[in-house]
């Protein structure tokens, strides 16, 4: 891959730029002007126009959009992969992946505009409604704010930016400030698709855009990805509009005597340290009963040590940076501060400027920031139990989450256990981290708000109308 600048967008007098680096080099890759919260009226007359624009569109014409930009984006594989490598800092075997992934995303969403329309209500099964006939469609919300993380840079745009396409909504699209231009590269392959540009609206700028943006009483919808801080201010500025918020999660992962241990350590490790570690449904408590826990931990180990980290664009590697040095510092700190309250390193802890090396620790004392607060990084916990009940009680004590996990050879148990554990999904015999993205993802207890996942993003973004003829 090229040291050269990928995209340049000049400021205009007075206006800043945000500068893009590699999260391994730290070197400048692009530069994007960043918008002022004064132009929220600009953009939101520029959003009118596009929602007028999609909501025109037949369903065939968004179908065969979407289903273009899916047939572009697969055709440029490589260059979108190596984008997400040098501005997000995966490595390039996960880059592939997650172009696939959107590649897919797009696909589904083509689906979704044309097979989702709505369903004829059967009035005339009512007594006093005989005569009557009717169907309800599924139509528009209107302007939609999407805002995205730089963890699934690519991904994470498609999942909603295509099922609003899809509804025949207009996006107001604010992209993390750390990956804009992977953004801006999808967001670029539906023009070339034949979306009218007005349709999708691309922002950058600080958390003041943000709140321009989530409180304009124009815009009906804010689908949000990130943190619970920012999506707590969201809800309290957005008033009266839907809200779809994933906030995070601390993935347990459970794993009985009875399981088979190979498949779960290689499974966990998968799961703990894809993308560094920042993978909100990754395993980051994996509780193992006591009877395995030394094989468990023994093998988990020997895995760990053995991935290699460094350089994203090395095939060779497994593990690259994190997204940015401080990142990565903070990682260390957390784990630093659990080793003083008595936690014990088995693997990693080791740090070079944005890189942390995959980590292994036990011990962490249930009220440590490593045991009850999301990671984010390429740190797992392991820990015994002794009964079944003890798991989920531990597994459960965080207030919020997405994903859980379970390995066991019992079925019985294997349900009894899914239908405890409190999570927006639960992976039997594999990791927490597995998902395909025609499922249902969200999260459960505190901060759930609404389902990502095609079919589901798209209902989340149309509304029924009904239409009812008395015949």
């Amino acid at each position: 891959m090229s040291d050269t600048v990928l995209a340049v967008e000049p400021a205009a007098a007075g206006r800043p730029s945000l500068i893009v680096t590699d999260p391994y080099t730290g070197a400048t890759i692009g530069m994007v002007a960043e918008n002022d919260p004064a132009e929220l009226d600009a953009l939101l007359d520029r959003a009118r126009t596009g929602y007028a624009l999609s909501r025109s569109l037949s369903r065939f014409a968004r179908h065969e959009i979407l289903a273009r930009a899916a047939t572009l984006l697969r055709e440029r594989e490589d260059e979108a992969a190596d984008l997400i490598v040098r501005e997000a800092g995966k490595t390039i075997r996960q880059a592939r992946k997650e172009v696939r992934r959107a590649t897919m995303t797009l696909s589904l969403s083509a689906d979704a505009a044309r097979s989702d329309a709505g369903e004829v209500i059967p009035f005339d099964a009512f007594e006093g409604s005989e005569s009557r006939r009717g169907w309800f469609t599924r139509e528009p919300l209107g302007i939609i704010v999407a805002i995205t993380p730089y963890n699934d840079a690519l991904n994470l745009v498609a999942h909603k930016i295509g099922p609003a396409i899809a509804g025949g909504n207009a996006v107001i699209l604010k992209p993390s400030q750390l990956t804009p231009l992977t953004a801006r590269f999808l967001v670029g392959l539906l023009i070339d698709a034949g979306l009218p540009d007005e349709i999708v609206t691309v922002v950058h700028g600080d958390r003041h855009l943000a709140q321009a943006l989530v409180s304009a009483r124009d815009v009906r919808m804010v689908s949000f990805t990130g943190g619970f801080a920012t999506g707590e201010a969201i809800a309290r500025n957005a008033g009266l509009k839907k809200l779809a918020m994933e906030l995070g999660g601390n993935a347990p992962v459970i794993v009985f005597a009875d399981a088979d241990v190979d498949a779960a350590v290689e499974a966990c490790v998968s799961g703990a340290f894809w993308a560094a570690g920042q993978n909100c449904v990754g395993a980051q408590r994996i509780l193992v009963e006591r009877e395995i826990y030394a094989r468990f931990r023994e093998r988990f180990v020997a895995q760990t040590v053995a991935l290699r980290a460094g350089d994203p664009s090395d095939e060779a590697t497994d593990v690259g940076p994190m997204i940015t040095p401080a990142s990565a510092e903070r990682a260390e700190r957390v784990v630093a501060d659990a080793v003083a309250a008595g936690a014990r390193v088995l693997a990693g802890h080791r740090r070079e400027g944005s890189v942390y090396w995959p980590t292994v620790v036990e011990g962490v004392p249930f009220s440590c920031e490593l045991w009850a607060d999301e990671a984010f990084a390429p740190v797992v916990v392991l820990s015994p139990f002794d009964t079944e009940e003890q798991a989920i009680l531990q597994a459960n004590e965080i207030d919020y989450a997405l994903h859980a996990a379970t390995f066991t050879g019992d079925l019985g148990r294997a349900l009894r256990v899914s239908e405890q554990l409190e999570a927006g999904g639960v992976m039997i015999n594999d990791s927490s981290d597995y998902r395909v993205d025609s499922m249902p993802f969200g999260g459960a207890k505190y901060g759930s708000m609404g389902r990502e996942g095609v079919r589901f993003a798209y209902e989340e973004m149309t509304q029924p109308k009904v239409i009812c003829i008395n015949a």
